[in-house]
C-alpha cells in the first residue's frame, strides 16, 4: 500500500516537473517564476546541498523535501491559463511516451566533465 502511494506520488511529481518545463518556455510565464524554476533546477543538479548528503538519512531527506515543495509552489504561482496549457502539453507528451532520460545523461556528463576539469586544474 505504501509503495503504491509512493509510486503515484513520484508519477505526479514527474508530471509536474514536465509541466514546469513547458511553462518555462511559455512567453506568458512571468520572469520571476522562470527565475524560480531556474533556481530549483540549479539546486536539484548541484552537488552542493543545504545539508550534506554524507549525513545519514537527513542529507538525502532535504532533497526529497525541497524539490517537490518547490515544484508545488512554482505550480501554484503560475498563471492559470499557462498552467492549464502546460498541463495539456505534458499529458500529450506523456501519452506519446517520450522520455527525458537523454537530458539526464547530458546533464550528468556535463557535471562529470566539470569535476574532471576541476581536479586537473587543482593538480597542476
Amino acid at each position: 500500500m505504501i509503495v503504491s502511494r509512493l509510486r503515484r506520488w513520484a508519477t505526479l511529481v514527474k508530471r509536474d516537473v514536465l509541466v514546469l518545463g513547458f511553462a518555462f518556455r511559455d512567453p506568458r510565464t512571468p520572469w520571476w517564476n522562470k527565475l524560480g524554476m531556474l533556481g530549483l533546477v540549479a539546486y536539484g543538479i548541484s552537488p552542493i546541498d543545504l545539508i550534506p548528503d554524507v549525513i545519514p538519512f537527513v542529507g538525502l531527506l532535504d532533497d526529497a523535501v525541497i524539490i517537490p515543495t518547490g515544484v508545488m509552489l512554482l505550480l501554484r504561482l503560475l498563471p492559470k491559463e499557462v498552467r492549464q496549457s502546460s498541463l495539456d502539453r505534458a499529458d500529450a507528451q506523456r501519452s506519446r511516451g517520450k522520455k527525458i532520460a537523454g537530458w539526464l545523461v547530458v546533464i550528468g556528463l556535463i557535471w562529470l566533465a566539470l569535476i574532471v576539469w576541476l581536479i586537473r586544474q587543482s593538480l597542476s
